[in-house]
């Protein structure tokens, strides 16, 4: 999908021309829309196509007076909620291409980013100014990074709650999907701190003193993104830790019952046993006393047995060795 946007009356307008001020906004473009930017622009092929590969790494380019800013948005996966195994957020490559008074942004799908950011520069920001048009893209795009680390905290925040409760495997499996996001993120926002860094001492982008200040609000914005980012993960990781080791607890206390109740079943087995269909009972044939005599006799000694083990448990128990 292609857009044009034209300086005009001090703001921008959608347009279906070309104009030597305008964004060209492409967004899943098709070949025909790419070849039509290209027959316009003039700006090397890869300018585009490189942004459209999903695993292109953030850097700057400069070729013949055409600059190419590839940089790591956030982008929110649209699927079903209460799916596991979806990762509610990813990032992908976002190129911003600089000729001339114009400029191209390109994406290997719609991002939030470009939308966000027309509704607050529409009439404060054209296109001929380049390097503000870029610095308050990337500040846009390091907002929207920080608005989405608040909402999954928020939402990493109830699901803990919810294991507090019970655990589950469907909400530990959820926090590991947040888990991956915030790797995705911490990695996309180390690179982006360095691109930045080296946009700062570009010589081909010729900043102004307010350049500077523009890229350096945009800079601290991608640091606090990163720092909360990091957080955020460490947090997740030994929230993660700590449920996996009370599963591992709640497993020792069921197999440590389980251990006890199979003792105390196996000491009559052991005592019956030892009497079966072919040994005789003794006393059995002593017409005063008879086999219910031995029965009762049986089961006083298993009882006295479990009663032994019973009040040894409780020792250990008192003595924290059980």
């Amino acid at each position: 999908m292609m857009t044009i946007y034209k300086w005009e009356n001090g703001g921008l307008k959608e347009t279906s021309e070309f104009s030597p001020s305008c964004w060209i906004n492409l967004a899943e473009p098709t070949t025909a829309e790419l070849e039509q930017v290209l027959s316009f622009s003039k700006v090397p092929r890869d300018f585009l196509t490189d942004p459209l590969d999903r695993e292109e790494r953030p850097r700057f380019e400069n070729e013949d007076g055409v600059s190419l800013v590839i940089v790591h948005v956030p982008y929110p996966v649209r699927g079903d909620e209460d799916d596991e195994t979806v990762l509610p957020y990813e990032t992908i490559p976002l190129g911003v291409v600089l000729f001339g008074q114009s400029v191209i942004t390109i994406c290997s799908q719609p991002t939030p980013v470009t939308a966000a950011f027309l509704d607050q520069i529409r009439r404060v920001c054209p296109p001929s100014d380049s390097n503000r048009f870029l610095f308050r893209l990337l500040w846009h795009a390091a907002v929207l990074f920080l608005r989405y680390l608040r909402d999954m905290h928020a939402k990493t925040e109830d699901l803990e709650e919810d294991l507090h409760e019970s655990i589950s495997n469907e909400a530990l499996l959820k926090l590991l999907t947040y888990q991956k996001a915030l790797v995705y993120f911490s990695t996309s926002l180390k690179a982006d701190n360095i691109l930045i860094n080296r946009l700062d001492h570009a010589r081909q982008l010729n900043l102004t003193e307010d350049d500077h200040d523009m890229l350096e609000d945009a800079e601290v914005e991608y640091q606090q993104a990163l720092e909360t980012a990091t957080i955020h993960a460490a947090v997740l990781n030994g929230t993660m830790d700590t449920f996996a080791s009370v599963i591992n607890n709640n497993l020792n206390r069921v197999m440590k019952w389980l251990a006890v109740a199979t003792i105390f079943l196996a000491v009559p087995t052991v005592v019956t046993s030892a009497f079966g269909m072919n040994v005789n009972l003794p006393f059995v044939d002593d017409p005063s006393q008879g086999a219910a005599w031995v029965f009762w006799a049986l089961s006083g000694i298993c009882v006295v047995v479990l009663a032994a083990i019973s009040v040894l448990l409780v020792y250990l128990k008192k003595k924290r060795v059980f």
